[in-house]
């Protein structure tokens, strides 16, 4: 399956806002400067709760104000959202390829959706120092993504990498602490 096949099906974006819920997102827009989007993009999330556009919106404002903690927790609820709509695993650790071929016969755009959701979740838990939670997700798109269409392998590896980094820092700081 090629991640990338996915012509002229209707995008997260394609449906409908309620017109309560467009006007928060478009005054959270206007607000963003001044640095109080936050609330009216919370009240498009109470009244829009399972609504993709609502979930980006706000994951993007986290993700900007580097409230990773925020962003991740936003790209979990999108997550769960469109991995009840593809009837995915509750738990992306159970994913499987056949999964995501049962997936993609409901919407390919949806299924990149949810893929690239737990991507950011793996690259937020890099940001965020939460090296094992980063790889072990992206380890999981790799797995899936025999193509590397998402590009999580390029992740992987930097996760990994830091990995690396860290056990040479602390091997340094016991040679350090024996000399004295």
């Amino acid at each position: 399956m090629d991640l990338q096949d996915f012509e002229g099906q209707d995008m997260y974006f394609n449906s409908a806002l309620p017109p309560k819920v467009a006007e928060l997102i478009e005054q959270a827009a206007a607000l963003y400067g001044d640095g109080d989007a936050e609330k009216p993009l919370l009240r498009a999330f109470f009244l829009a709760p399972q609504h993709l556009v609502v979930h980006v919106a706000l994951y993007r404002f986290y993700y900007y104000q580097h409230r990773y903690s925020d962003a991740l927790f936003i790209a979990a609820k999108a997550m769960e959202v469109t991995g009840r709509e593809l009837n995915m695993p509750q738990d992306w650790r159970e994913l499987e390829r056949g999964h995501l071929g049962e997936a993609a016969l409901k919407s390919m755009g949806m299924l990149r959706f949810y893929l690239l959701a737990l991507k950011g979740a793996g690259y937020l838990n890099l940001r965020l120092g939460n090296i094992d939670a980063a790889i072990e997700i992206l380890s999981k798109l790799v797995l899936l993504d025999e193509k590397n269409r998402l590009g999580a392998d390029m992740l992987l590896a930097i996760a990994k990498d830091r990995v690396i980094d860290n056990i040479a820092e602390q091997s340094d700081n016991v040679v350090r602490f024996y000399k004295g």
